[in-house]
């Protein structure tokens, strides 16, 4: 589903990435392992199209919505407009730290990416509150995140990151700023989200345990695949 070929990402002098190749295939939980410093975020981030590289191509994969096959799309060729146009409607992300609104409830952050997406306010909320039910926060709706404990955030967030049915979900240190219990909970939360909607995940992560999971792991080491 989508494929990264050459891909080499510098700041300044200091070269990130040293010419990645990557495969990912639909409805796989990926993780991405690797020191602090190993490339492992930029290539999340250019992967992502929150970044660009130096050189090098990350086409994707995806069914056209006139049901003829697949359709490739280099992403890095669209123009700005419409490489974030083609983010929000098929990527979605989660961040170790949530990064909910805090002045608006659970159900409006969850619904937001398809508000600016064109989806109707009366759809966005109906997808909203079905992935909210998923996550086992139907009580949850109405709270701001002030008034939520860190899973419950998190859960959020990843509701989130699904209210656009995205092909793919990216996820930089999910677990991270968890609690053992809620940790193992998101954790089981990925693998149902790939078992029961097909969902494709690729994770940035520490966690060994997460990591040895994962369908592919991918380990990285002075901006390379090892």
């Amino acid at each position: 589903m989508i494929e990264i070929r050459n891909i080499r990402k510098s700041f300044g002098n200091l070269e990130v990435l040293k010419g990645i190749d990557l495969d990912i295939d639909r409805g796989k939980i990926v993780s991405i392992v690797g020191a602090s410093g190993a490339g492992k975020t930029t290539l999340l981030q250019i992967m992502g199209t929150l970044d660009k590289p130096d050189s090098g191509s990350v086409k994707f994969s995806l069914s056209s919505e006139e049901g003829r096959g697949e359709a490739c799309i280099d992403v890095m060729k669209l123009s700005d407009a419409k490489r974030s146009a083609f983010r929000n409607k098929h990527m979605g992300f989660v961040f170790q730290f949530h990064q909910l609104l805090p002045e608006f409830t659970a159900l409006e952050n969850v619904m937001m990416p398809a508000l600016i997406g064109g989806t109707s306010k009366r759809e966005a909320k109906k997808r909203a509150e079905e992935l909210l039910a998923f996550m086992g926060l139907s009580d949850r709706v109405s709270h701001k995140p002030n008034e939520l404990s860190g899973g419950e955030k998190q859960r959020v967030a990843v509701a989130r990151a699904l209210v656009n049915k995205p092909d793919v979900v990216f996820a930089d240190e999910p677990s991270g700023s968890l609690d053992t219990h809620n940790k193992e909970e998101l954790h089981r939360l990925f693998f149902d989200l790939r078992d029961q909607m097909g969902q494709t995940f690729v994770i940035v992560t520490h966690d060994e345990q997460l990591a040895d999971l994962a369908d592919q792991k991918i380990s990285m080491q002075d901006g390379r695949i090892i």
